[in-house]
This record gives C-alpha cells, structure tokens and sequence, in this order.
C-alpha cells in the first residue's frame, strides 16, 4: 500500500463539499490526511476489525458486505469517487468493532484521516459535523433496504402471488404503481421495482409506465409456489 500526503487540488476535487469551507478545516486535512493506494482485490477491513482512520475514496470502488454463517454473501454497498463509509463512521463514535468486510474491486486511491482526529472534528466544525449527519442519513436509507430484503428473502413469492391474485390469463395487463405494490405486500418501493426488473429481464413481464403487463403467466405461476 503506497502512502503520501495529500495537496488541496486533489482534496477539493474528490470531495466538491469542502470548497468555500473555512480554511483551517482544509488545511488540517493537508497537514493530517495521508493518501493510500489499495491493488484491487484486496481485503481492507475484516470484521471485527478496529477503525483506527476515516477514509474518503478518490478513486476506484470498494464493495461493503456481510458473510453469512452458509456462506451467502450480502452486499450492503459501495463506495466509490468522493465517497466515505458509514460503518466506519458509526463504529468511531460509538467506539465499536466494524462489522462487516471491506474490498477493494478496483484499485483504490483513498485519503485518511485518525479516528481521534474525526471525533475532534465531530465537536469543531460545523462542516464536517454535517458532513457526518448527512452520511448517516444518506447511506442508512440504503442499508434499510438491503436488510429488508434479507428479511423478507421471500418477497419475490409474494410478489408473484400478488400479481396473480389481481389479474387473469384473459386480462394480462395491470393498472397500478410500484408503491401500490409495494403497500399491498409490505416491503419497499425499491424493493419492488428491483424485483420487478428481475421479472421482466426472466422474460415474465414488461413494464411501463402506470402499469405491468403479462407475457409469460405459467413462469409467473411457478415462480408463485416456489419454496
């Protein structure tokens, strides 16, 4: 892992939040941030690991996922070009172990910051006090989805015996919205769009706009009464 410092064009160009900040902000990011270049495909963080920095990507992409116990891998997200980690940030300030794994998948360049320094920041400037609350709210949204759908793994069937029970072999397209769906069988909208587009890429349905229309009722059927 090649390591540097960092110079205020390659700052501001990664993270576009911090132009028009006050400059001791920027400069202590020059004086503390190091550069590191990650290969790709390696391990950066195992869980259970401590988060001794905060880093922010300049380059590359990092996938952010958990292992379960049979082996399943469950992406949570990834981060790439002006992106930082939830997890990590949640981990310094409660002073616990990260939870999951981090892995480069492509080469990534990323500049770091102590976990002392980000707590210090936490309670000095308001710009990166704001910074952290809106990376909190930005990427728990995603992780809510993502464990909604491992909760309700089985929404796929769900969704399928939904839309048999509002149509018919003699009337094939359906009037109605992803968020309808979505309320009728209690998961997200993005949930079932995504579900959806699985459906239409099977070659099951088409979708457009305000409505779903049926072109394969047998797969629909079966994929209804999997188990």
């Amino acid at each position: 892992m090649n390591k540097r410092k960092v110079n205020e064009d390659e700052i501001l160009d990664a993270l576009p939040f911090l132009k028009g900040i006050e400059q001791a902000g920027i400069r202590e990011l020059q004086r503390f941030g190091i550069f590191s270049l990650i290969p790709k495909n390696q391990f950066i963080t195992m869980e259970g690991d401590s988060c001794q920095f905060f880093s922010f990507v300049l380059s590359g992409k990092i996938k952010v996922y958990k292992t379960a116990e049979n082996g399943r891998e469950i992406t949570l997200y990834r981060l790439e070009k002006g992106q930082s980690c939830i997890l990590t940030a949640s981990c310094i300030l409660s002073n616990k172990k990260f939870p999951a794994i981090s892995f480069s998948e492509e080469a990534v360049g990323v500049i770091s910051i102590p976990s002392p320094l980000f707590l210090e920041w936490v309670g000095k400037y308001d710009f990166w006090r704001n910074y952290v609350f809106s990376l909190l709210s930005e990427r728990l949204s995603a992780i809510i989805s993502v464990v909604e759908e491992i909760a309700f793994r089985n929404v796929d069937i769900r969704l399928a015996q939904h839309l048999i029970n509002i149509t018919n072999v003699n009337k094939d397209e359906i009037k109605t919205t992803h968020q309808l769906i979505a309320g009728d069988i209690g998961t997200s909208r993005e949930v079932v769009s995504r579900l959806l587009k699985d459906f239409e890429e099977e070659g099951i349905l088409i979708l457009s706009r305000g409505s779903i229309k049926i072109i394969d009722y047998p797969s629909l059927n079966a994929k209804s009464k999997k188990v």
